[in-house]
């Protein structure tokens, strides 16, 4: 039994979200179209032309600014940055370092430093409850009293009748 299997679509807006780009700036007929699974894939695999030159010169999507600058999502509308940046407005921003870029720099450096900690806190807090767990284990387990040893048939005396 064959199936009319069909491929899966998606928005443009969802597929230029996976591709790392920003919308706006992609070609007419992405915009307008669906994209397929297997689109998107070859896409991947196999970028055309205008697809290299939007993730070489931008302009980028938010998220992908962000990260370029090392700054959340969120460091980047306090900073007033809220269009998509080409890469040489980014370098430009790198290169200035105003003192907002610095300070969310900062902030974004302090919350990685304290969710290293916490998942540290969480695996010893994890591995302590597995110990605890063991050897509640050893306590609980029944041990088997022993046997009086029975005479073996061998040696016992036969009876005859």
């Amino acid at each position: 039994m064959s199936s009319n299997r069909t491929d899966q679509t998606m928005k443009p807006a969802t597929a230029a979200k996976k591709l790392g780009v920003y919308l706006p700036a992609t070609p007419a007929g992405f915009q307008e179209g669906v994209v397929t699974r297997s689109e998107l894939n070859a896409l991947q695999a196999d970028p055309p032309q205008w697809l290299q030159t939007l993730r070489a010169e931008g302009p980028h999507p938010r998220p992908v600014v962000a990260a370029k600058l090392g700054i959340s999502i969120a460091g980047l509308a306090r900073g007033g940055v809220t269009d998509a940046l080409t890469t040489a407005q980014i370098e430009a921003l790198k290169t200035d370092l105003p003192d907002w870029l610095q300070q969310e720099r900062a902030t974004q450096a302090d919350v990685r430093k304290e969710a290293v900690r916490v998942k540290e806190k969480q695996e010893k807090q994890e591995q302590q409850e597995r110990e605890q767990r063991e050897q509640q284990e050893k306590r609980d387990k029944p041990t088997r009293p022993s046997r009086p040893s029975r005479p073996s048939r061998s040696s016992a005396p036969r009876r005859r009748s």
